[in-house]
């Protein structure tokens, strides 16, 4: 685990969890958990990762806690400013998968652990920064915590495409709008019932929400970085189905069929199987359902830009 707090998968997450100021314990957890104003509109939001609680605090309230790799690989990414990022202060950690490579992430950090820097290898329990509560958006010392992330990189040509929207600041690969995270606790829980774990397994348990049918003739960066999701026969530079969860993450990719292509027709994109179930509250709104049907929304727009570029 990533800090002290062993009971992250017990059943009663009092006292774990950080929530927000609504005080819904839920709100710390993965997924659309909590609501944003948008357009004078609360929606549901979506939150990426867990929000694991202080345990030790100074006289001041400063959370004491030191924060660890939670398994064996080296520094992708350090951000030092604090005002830059929602994340705040924060270390990006790169692990090798059979999937390929994926992240784990660690955020509002207090302060990163001496002489860390980018490119070092770290082994499982490595002390990589204090917790804390620093972010561009303000975050109370009384609702201290880490913020914690794992999943995978959407693009590695996501700077070029960053750059080319003239946005900043840069933070590289691990810039969040790059990156595609999963449940952690669904990691954490897997991977100690599992001694064979491995995110490529774990990937192929998690629920489909919806398939976007896209015209491409180029494989995404995605499935170059992550071949072992691509199914069936190579990219024949057609058609191609991404089979998605809630959030976004392709689980899978394959060559769309003849039906598919047929009625992709002359459109860059379509949805379809969409399991409202699975998608549940919605809080990403990749897809959204109007008059029309389903139909990729603004964030998903952005979405499918990043992953194609």
């Amino acid at each position: 685990f990533p800090t002290d707090q062993k009971k992250l998968l017990d059943a009663n997450p009092a006292g774990v969890f950080q929530p927000t100021a609504s005080g819904r314990m839920e709100s710390a957890l993965y997924g659309s958990v909590r609501m944003a104003m948008k357009g004078g509109k609360l929606w549901p939001s979506f939150h990426e990762g867990i929000d694991i609680a202080a345990m030790r605090r100074d006289r001041s309230r400063r959370p004491l806690d030191p924060v660890y790799a939670v398994a064996g690989g080296e520094v992708a990414y350090i951000n030092r400013t604090s005002g830059n990022s929602n994340y705040g202060v924060y270390v990006a950690l790169a692990h090798q998968d059979p999937a390929g490579k994926v992240y784990t992430l660690y955020a509002h950090l207090a302060s990163v652990a001496p002489g860390l820097r980018v490119g070092q290898a770290v082994r499982p329990g490595d002390c990589i920064g204090v917790m804390g509560h620093s972010s561009s958006s303000a975050i109370p010392i009384e609702r201290a915590h880490l913020h914690f992330e794992v999943g995978l990189i959407t693009n590695g040509r996501f700077s070029e495409w960053f750059r080319a929207n003239k946005l900043k600041p840069d933070h590289g690969l691990y810039n969040g709008r790059n990156l595609l995270a999963i449940d952690p606790l669904g990691v954490f829980r897997e991977r100690l019932s599992d001694p064979s774990f491995s995110i490529l397994k774990h990937l192929n348990t998690l629920p489909v929400a919806y398939e976007v049918v896209l015209s491409s003739r180029r494989l995404p960066d995605y499935f170059r970085r992550y071949p072992q999701l691509w199914q069936g026969a190579p990219h024949d530079g057609g058609p191609l189905v991404l089979v998605c969860a809630d959030n976004g993450v392709p689980l899978r990719g394959r060559n769309a069929s003849e039906e598919e292509r047929a009625r992709l027709g002359r459109n860059r994109h379509l949805v379809q199987n969409v399991n409202a179930n699975v998608l549940g509250k919605n809080g990403r709104r990749l897809v959204v359902c109007d008059q029309r049907g389903w139909r990729l929304g603004q964030n998903g727009d952005e979405w499918l830009a990043i992953l194609c570029y």
